[in-house]
This record gives C-alpha cells, sequence and structure tokens, in this order.
C-alpha cells in the first residue's frame, strides 16, 4: 500500500506542528521543512484546518498551529480520512477488470488495507512527535545560530 502525497505531507505537518506547540508556523517555514512546494502545502493545511487539526492566524505575523486536542487524533482515522474511498486496485476503471465478478483478490486486498489503517489506529499525531524525533522536528524550519 503507498499513501497519496497530499496524505504524506499531511502527516508531516501535523508531526511537526506537534513538536512546536507554541509555535506558529507560517506556510514558508512548513514548506522549507517537510521539503514540499508552498503551493501543494498550502492546500493540505487548508484540508487540515478543515479537518480541525490545525488552527490559522491570518496577518503578518499569522500561520498555523496543532488545534488543541489534535495531538491526541489517531493517525488510522485520519490516513482513512485523507486517502478517501481508494482501494489499493482499481478493478473498475477505464478498462474494467475482465475477473471483476468472481476475483477473491479485491476483497483479499480490502481486508489488507483494513488491517493497515487498524495498525495506525492506536498511534496518535502526539505519538508520533515524541522522543527522538521530537529533537529532529525541532531543528527543522530553524536557521543555525
Amino acid at each position: 500500500m503507498r499513501l497519496n502525497r497530499s496524505t504524506d505531507i499531511g502527516l508531516r505537518v501535523l508531526m511537526l506542528a506537534a513538536a512546536r506547540p507554541d509555535d506558529l508556523l507560517t506556510i514558508d517555514v512548513l514548506a522549507d521543512s517537510v521539503a514540499v512546494p508552498r503551493n501543494h502545502l498550502a492546500k493540505v493545511v487548508q484540508r487540515l484546518q478543515h479537518l480541525g487539526l490545525l488552527d490559522t492566524v491570518r496577518g503578518r505575523n499569522g500561520g498555523v498551529r496543532l488545534a488543541t486536542g489534535a495531538a491526541g487524533a489517531s493517525i488510522g482515522s485520519l490516513v482513512r480520512e485523507l486517502e478517501g474511498d481508494t482501494e489499493v486496485v482499481d478493478c473498475g476503471g477505464e478498462t474494467p477488470c475482465p475477473l471483476n465478478a468472481g476475483c477473491r483478490l479485491r476483497g483479499a486486498l480490502r481486508v489488507a488495507q483494513e488491517a493497515f489503517y487498524a495498525s495506525l489506529d492506536p498511534i496518535t499525531i502526539g505519538d508520533l512527535a515524541a522522543p527522538p524525533v521530537r529533537q529532529v522536528l525541532l531543528t527543522l524550519g530553524r536557521s543555525p545560530q
């Protein structure tokens, strides 16, 4: 299973925000810190804000921070939400698979996908930003002094 790019970026942003809960992080700092284009990151941040995981502050000294209570959010639930209803394989795509009627693979892959998500369910955003990775996260986006 492979996560889409937006999910990957979203998880990185949330980890960074969880490691620096008192900081307002700008889109530019976040884009630089997680090494992604600014425009793509801005769309991901907007989605995370819509999901209630990030708070945004507008204006010259604005930015984003982890929303209250978001550190306890389940990674499994979040990945399900960000990935949507996609399946591991697209059996009914532009050219539907001729085995679709009697194939057991699709069902087996659905079970495997759910097992993947279920293994992420007990992990929280706060867990992903805990030591030892926390020390690495704290260095991202900061200029050397």
